[in-house]
């Protein structure tokens, strides 16, 4: 599935598709979110996603996100590629070092997904 083809918000409005509301998600678009859904469970890899969502600067070279683990590094970079490939975050190699910053319209994506329109005010 492709970035494009998980794309939940309307692009006039900014808000979630009615699709979403008024009738079941497809399997291809349920199973690319599920993707997205299932990187975020695992507390190792919701801690990188809000340390380098939080980075000032917008992005993190990869040897500061390391130490705040008590992981190996081949476990930390397997956990950033399990992200890289949920479209959460996007990698730049520089010399020896990968610098990550977070995908913003995927985790928005999410959010719309999750969030709930407000109820209609009742009328008077």
């Amino acid at each position: 599935m492709s970035k494009q083809e998980l794309v939940l918000l309307d692009r006039n409005t900014g808000t979630c598709c009615p699709e979403l509301t008024t009738a079941p998600l497809s399997e291809e678009k349920a199973t690319g979110l599920a993707k997205a859904f299932k990187a975020l469970g695992d507390p190792v890899r919701l801690r990188l996603l809000s340390m380098i969502a939080s980075e000032e600067g917008g992005e993190v070279c990869v040897c500061n996100l390391t130490p705040a683990f008590d992981l190996s590094q081949p476990t930390i970079s397997h956990h950033l590629k399990l992200l890289r490939e949920a479209g959460l975050i996007a990698g730049e190699r520089r010399g020896t070092w990968v610098y990550y910053r977070l995908v913003p319209e995927t985790t928005d994506r999410l959010a719309a997904l999750l969030a709930r329109p407000a109820p209609d005010s009742p009328t008077p």
